[in-house]
């Protein structure tokens, strides 16, 4: 994959639909190798690369420095745990995994109320999905999720007043972040694992015909 040719919303979209429940990598690896990019293309590829293959560490990074800065303050610990889910209920992998095992617990207990929240079929024409396929958690659309999770979090941040806490410790971990990723030398296994990404993003492509 050439980074170098990767636009921002292309970034976004591979975040948004790639697998997030991948482990981290280790903390060997993500503080392994650090040098200068030898030119802005080099920094723009390099950025790209690493938010890419490292996401699961900068996305634990930032919820540990949310985590310290509200330490006394427990409404904001767990606004900080509501803002997070509904920033992951946007990837597409999480919001299936989470509603397939929210789906299961319930069956548990009842199953009829398990088979009310299964997502609704989406029509087929000519052997092919007549739109996008939706995302649905529990058997609602994803949107009304992330609106209310949303929502809960904005509440409890203005009744907590860690507002101002909470923007200091996203500039920090936003701040670490493209630190890490501008100055980590992608190595190898970061190379293959895009290429293996793309590989199956094509794959997936081509069986949806």
């Amino acid at each position: 994959m050439d980074w170098g040719n990767v636009t921002a919303e292309d970034l976004i979209d591979a975040l948004r639909e790639v697998d997030w429940s991948s482990p981290p990598r280790p903390l060997s690896e993500f503080f392994s190798r650090f040098t200068l990019p030898k030119s802005s293309s080099k920094w723009d590829s390099r950025l790209k690369c690493n938010l890419y293959y490292y996401r699961t560490n900068y996305f634990i990074m930032m919820v540990l420095i949310l985590g310290l800065g509200f330490l006394r303050r427990p409404l904001a610990i767990v606004a900080a745990i509501l803002t997070a889910l509904s920033i992951a209920f946007m990837n597409d992998s999480f919001a299936g995994t989470f509603s397939e095992k929210v789906r299961r617990t319930v069956r548990q207990l009842s199953p009829h109320l398990a088979a009310k929240m299964r997502p609704p079929l989406t029509p087929v024409v000519r052997g092919r999905p007549s739109a996008k396929r939706a995302i649905y958690i529990c058997g609602w659309p994803r949107w009304l999720f992330v609106m209310i999770f949303s929502f809960v979090s904005f509440t409890l941040w203005y009744v907590s007043c860690g507002l101002l806490t909470v923007l200091w410790a996203l500039a920090i971990g936003l701040l670490a972040t493209i630190l890490h990723a501008s100055f980590r030398t992608p190595n190898l296994k970061a190379r293959l694992n895009t290429f293996r990404e793309e590989f199956r993003s094509v794959w997936r492509n081509y069986s949806e015909l």
